[in-house]
């Protein structure tokens, strides 16, 4: 062979090799990835050409897929969207998915490893495959008695089962409809996103979950946690608690609720938490310092990125030291920053003896045979503190309700056990009311926390203990009597 053809057949040789690893990597390397790019037509027309399995509420489905005759095969549709949107999230052609839609998507679609066997089967038999239904524990009057409660405020409802982690109700207000976006009418579908994307209060995001905020006196919590964990405070221990406070590393001063003192000065740990002074408690952190009140929060879950139930849960923030950069303009004396179901998960480890269960929100995941694939099994996340701590500061959040800050809390034989909260967010806004706590306080079995933005139907005027109060005693009481 002469010199030319050896070249020519090197280079049909390069480029049969190229085209072999090119096709290789592309049918094999990067066929996961391929598969789900959401441009790929091919597996929109696969995915919704398989009948998706239910989100399921008590028994009842909240999301579900109906065959229709077009080119998609089935239609997502949703029974009573607007209050479980926080929970379901949306399923759309144009605008991918969200919530359980998104993080439970490989069960919803059957893909899942937990579904080997069924697809396998579905080959065997020539039957269509079907997705898993996704079975929840969410507690249905829970849940319409935080929407109810809420009204047109917006805001976020979070309750828990103290003994599991289970998330019995999971409210964010605005909520949006997500048929709207389900529909496979792309240019609708679209145009209905923007209209969310820009609608007041970003219903596409949830509030109970996604977005943080300043928990302003339900940190109070943490803050007796980490007194009464150091050996050095008792619920009887007394504090300063003057009319104003000099805050080191500023010229600014912290005062109580109102512009007055607190009652008594010294005053005890356990009536300063009963009605709620700021300067006693602002002192008793500076004492404790922020490495002590950093490792206490951390107990209770803080600073936990990875936290999912299954969907991702924003990072509680609190800062690298006190008097650091603080986002959203947070106020002087505010120290940390977590999303409404951390304040939850506070009360829940209370309510639990100290112990942290992880939250969670799906219960059991069946096939379409009703075979159940997955179970959740409740776990620990952490020792937030032990149980004498716990005790103590369930008996002081009881003081709360009873005849301090929460008393709009109380419900008719039942010993609730609360802590309120009213938050600046800046100078020329409303402060958020909060309010979170755990009934029965001597056998608990729910643990809630209620956010308002800026005051909700009062405005300036509210406060943790007027306007979130009332919301968790109704979503208390409707656990307890269910």
């Amino acid at each position: 062979m002469n010199t030319p053809l050896r070249r020519l057949a090197s280079v049909a040789l390069a480029m049969f090799l190229a085209l072999m690893v090119g096709t290789t990597w592309v049918q094999y390397v990067q066929a996961d990835s391929l598969n789900n790019d959401p441009r790929n037509v091919r597996t929109l027309y696969r995915e919704y050409g398989n009948a998706r399995g239910p989100i399921v509420v008590a028994g009842e489905a909240v999301a579900s897929s109906e065959p229709v005759d077009d080119a998609f095969g089935y239609q997502r549709t949703y029974s009573n969207g607007e209050l479980y949107s926080a929970l379901t999230g949306f399923y759309s052609i144009v605008n991918g998915r969200s919530e359980l839609e998104k993080y439970a998507n490989d069960q919803l679609t059957g893909r899942s490893d937990q579904l080997f066997f069924s697809r396998l089967r579905d080959v065997l038999t020539g039957r269509s495959p079907e997705g898993a239904a996704v079975e929840t524990t969410i507690l249905p009057a829970a849940q319409q008695a935080a929407r109810d409660a809420l009204g047109d405020q917006q805001g976020a409802v979070v309750a828990i089962e103290p003994s599991t982690g289970k998330i019995l109700a999971l409210v964010s207000t605005p909520g949006f409809d997500p048929s709207v976006l389900a529909t496979h009418d792309t240019t609708a579908a679209n145009a209905a996103y923007q209209e969310l994307l820009a609608a007041d209060g970003n219903p596409l995001v949830s509030n109970a979950t996604h977005e943080i905020y300043p928990p302003g006196s339900t940190f109070k919590l943490v803050t007796a946690a980490a007194a009464l964990e150091s050996g050095q405070y008792t619920a009887d221990s007394t504090l300063p608690a003057p009319v104003e406070l000099d805050l080191p590393l500023t010229s600014a001063t912290l005062g109580n609720f109102g512009g007055g003192g607190c009652g008594a000065d010294p005053i005890t740990l356990a009536d300063a938490l009963r009605i709620s002074c700021n300067t006693a408690f602002a002192q008793l952190g500076m004492n404790l310092g922020d490495d002590a009140l950093r490792t206490q929060a951390e107990r209770f879950g803080f600073g936990n990125g990875d936290l999912t139930i299954p969907m991702l849960v924003a990072e509680s923030v609190f800062p690298d030291e006190l008097n650091a950069p603080r986002p959203r303009s947070r106020p002087s004396g505010s120290t940390a920053w977590p999303p409404p179901l951390q304040m939850a998960m506070v009360s829940a480890a209370i309510a639990n003896g100290g112990v942290l269960m992880t939250p969670y929100t799906v219960q059991t995941v069946r096939s379409a045979d009703l075979t159940v694939v997955d179970e959740t099994t409740p776990t620990q996340l952490s020792t937030a503190v032990s149980p004498g701590t716990a005790a103590t500061l369930t008996s002081m959040m009881v003081g709360v309700v009873q005849n301090g800050s929460g008393t709009a809390a109380q419900i008719s034989g039942v010993q609730v056990a609360g802590k309120t909260g009213t938050a600046q967010t800046s100078t020329d806004a409303a402060p958020h009311a909060w309010f979170t706590g755990f009934a029965p306080a001597d056998n608990p079995r729910v643990a809630v926390a209620v956010l308002v933005e800026h005051g909700g139907s009062m405005g300036s005027e509210a406060t943790g203990g007027k306007v979130a109060a009332p919301i968790a005693k109704a979503v208390m009481e409707a656990v307890l009597g269910s």
